[in-house]
């Protein structure tokens, strides 16, 4: 049953605020917090009804694209958003380089700054054991920041076609080790941007 508050008090969400932040870290690093301790390490033990369970084992069609990655095959990918398209061809992406060798060798490309974050995030959480080193070159950034990253060497580069095409052109990206190439949203990004892209891959 929960609490009431006290007669006359306020819920004051600057309080709230400090809480999280606290809890998040001056950095602002986001983490999975909660109360609670037990820990299961897979769905069978969570003893969820049996139709959440089916919905959720559904998303396991989707990741039979990372076969094909796996094996350097050309794959297209379709399916209704928030299904798990991006982990998916994260996961196969990581699959593939050498790690011994930081040299860029994936390059993933997205039409916006915010989905290229965004699948930077996922693989850089996917890839935590690996030791990946991923980095997003989009616009609003640092140019010289993205050359000093790229120069030290990453893995995975991540971005939207300009930025890329950019970085290419300053030779602070070298296409030499790459054997891995993603677009994502293709189709939009075909639509509105073939120009560049076909100066970029080609």
């Amino acid at each position: 049953m929960a609490g009431r508050a006290t007669e006359g008090t306020q819920y004051d969400p600057r309080q709230f605020d400090s809480k999280m932040n606290a809890i998040l870290g001056e950095e602002g690093e986001e983490t999975f917090y909660t109360t609670f301790d037990e820990v299961c390490y897979s769905f069978d033990t969570m003893e969820l009804r049996s139709d959440p369970l089916r919905g959720i084992y559904a998303y396991a069609d989707l990741p039979r694209g990372i076969i094909p990655f796996c094996k350097g095959l050309d794959v297209i990918q379709q399916a209704q958003s928030g299904t798990g398209k991006t982990a998916t061809f994260c996961s196969g992406v990581l699959q593939q380089p050498d790690y011994t060798l930081v040299q860029c060798q994936a390059l993933v490309l997205a039409p916006t700054r915010e989905l290229s974050q965004q699948i930077e995030k996922v693989m850089r959480a996917l890839g935590d054991y690996l030791g990946v080193k991923v980095h997003a070159c989009v616009g609003g950034t640092s140019v010289r920041k993205d050359q000093r990253i790229l120069q030290s060497g990453v893995h995975v580069v991540v971005g939207t076609p300009g930025s890329v095409l950019d970085m290419l052109r300053r030779q602070s990206l070298r296409a030499d080790a790459i054997k891995m190439f993603v677009l994502d949203e293709a189709d939009e990004m075909l639509s509105r941007g073939f120009k560049l892209l076909k100066n970029l891959i080609f």
